[in-house]
């Protein structure tokens, strides 16, 4: 008991956070319910706040169960709990292991705050799963590196303090302790690629290499410590290529080997928080986005991002709504939210002290205004003359000029005096507006 107490301590003490608040990712099984007790202790002894969160998958018929049980321990030892329910899209083609555990860290993604520490209760078996399941996928330095002890997580951070502890150990420690836990019978389906490591596949190798565990681990902590420092001596490299808006340079890959170039690719998807591409789909993105001819619009599907090519360079963009019909009204004084996490837009008078950043404003006069004021996203059928510009031209057109990407062109906010275009925020002013009597700031 003592030995587990003292490892989960010494995790914490030697990763340097000083946690304000400690998150369990609590599912109820064995792993977790040691998980619970050793956070509840910690939490007690330094005098911060220990919390819990349950995602209710709703796969099990004992789901409801499991969570009841889960409230019942929470309470006993004073922690509060919050149950997250998660619907699967179990048809999307993605295999439910997948889905589950993105729809876990999803849910608690929403109780962390800055200061915080999610510790999850992975241990030494379940690293030599992950381990041999990138073996099988034919994963790199990077995927063999398998899961770290600790990992930043938003502005938080998630901590594995029980990854050098066996589950037997695990598993002996809740007996001693005369504890209690679910049982999820989906652990015994060996249709799942894990279970049928876990059951068929890791036994063997552990009853022939008793340490095969712990030589799996150092394995997977030289792989990331490589990866470190592949990433630290590219560093200067992915700096030059990255450009604004968070776009990497086509230019600027060209002048390297295809070894290193793809590294760099991978280097800036890993920042963009992007998973990373199977070789195949690396090999088409160099091939039919960034070598694709200059009039073409090409793309490539991640998951859940497209990589498109503009100007010149890459830029990864991420699934939106489709804004066409969204429209609000806006009068002097206010500020509008505006939708799909674009930010908001203030208009105040020149006068105003409420507008402090004087770079990201576009100043210009109402007082020809007819009508109430808009804010639309559709620039179809709608033309303006830009202050400086000797003519109107459609808005389709001026977005090619003033170099809009494609798929920004419906995301960028539109001002309008009844049909009349005001401005294009963060691009111009139309002639007709052109003055110094108001203020407009789009904070993104």
């Amino acid at each position: 008991m003592t030995h587990l107490i003292e490892t989960f301590t010494s995790v914490l003490h030697q990763s340097a956070l000083k946690p304000s608040r400690l998150i369990v990712a609590f599912s109820g099984g064995v792993d977790s319910r040691v998980l619970l007790e050793l956070a509840a202790q910690y939490a007690q002894i330094h005098g911060i706040e220990c919390c819990a969160v349950h995602v209710h998958h709703g796969l099990s018929d004992n789901a409801d169960h499991w969570a009841n049980q889960c409230q019942a321990w929470c309470e006993a030892l004073s922690v509060s709990l919050a149950v997250e329910r998660v619907s699967l899209d179990i048809n999307s083609g993605k295999s439910v292991e997948k889905l589950a555990r993105d729809a876990r860290y999803q849910a608690f993604q929403q109780h962390i705050r800055q200061g915080d520490v999610l510790v999850t209760g992975q241990h030494i078996d379940d690293q030599l799963e992950t381990f041999l399941l990138a073996l099988k996928r034919g994963s790199g330095p990077k995927g063999l590196s398998s899961m770290a002890q600790v990992m930043p997580f938003g502005e938080a951070f998630i901590v594995r303090p029980m990854l050098s502890v066996t589950r037997a150990g695990i598993e002996e420690f809740a007996r001693n302790m005369g504890l209690t836990w679910v049982e999820d019978e989906s652990n015994q389906d060996l249709r799942f690629d894990r279970n049928f490591i876990r059951h068929q596949v890791s036994p063997t190798l552990t009853d022939r290499w008793p340490s095969f565990r712990e030589s799996v681990s150092r394995s997977a902590q030289l792989c990331a410590e490589q990866e470190l420092l592949l990433d630290e001596l590219l560093e200067s490299h992915f700096q030059q290529a990255l450009g604004d808006s968070q776009s990497l340079s086509i230019e600027a890959l060209f002048e390297h080997s295809g070894l290193l170039r793809a590294r760099l690719i991978r280097m800036w998807l890993s920042h963009c928080k992007q998973s990373m591409p199977s070789q195949k789909q690396l090999k088409l993105l160099w091939d039919e986005v960034a070598c694709a001819q200059a009039d073409a619009n090409p793309k490539l599907v991640l998951n859940d991002a497209e990589v498109r090519r503009f100007n010149h360079q890459l830029y990864l963009v991420r699934e939106t709504k489709d804004l066409s019909d969204w429209q609000s009204h806006l009068s002097m004084g206010e500020s509008l939210t505006l939708p799909d996490g674009l930010g908001k837009l203030h208009l105040n008078s020149a006068l105003s002290d409420s507008v402090s950043n004087k770079r990201d404003v576009q100043n210009f006069s109402l007082s020809n205004t007819s009508e109430a004021l808009r804010v639309i996203f559709n620039p179809e059928g709608l033309s303006a003359h830009p202050v400086g510009r000797g003519h109107s031209r459609k808005l389709k057109k001026l977005f090619q000029e003033y170099q809009v990407p494609s798929w920004l062109r419906r995301r960028t906010p539109i001002l309008m005096d009844g049909d009349r275009v005001i401005a294009v925020l963060g691009l111009f002013v139309d002639k007709n507006y052109e003055g110094q009597d108001c203020e407009a700031l789009w904070s993104k």
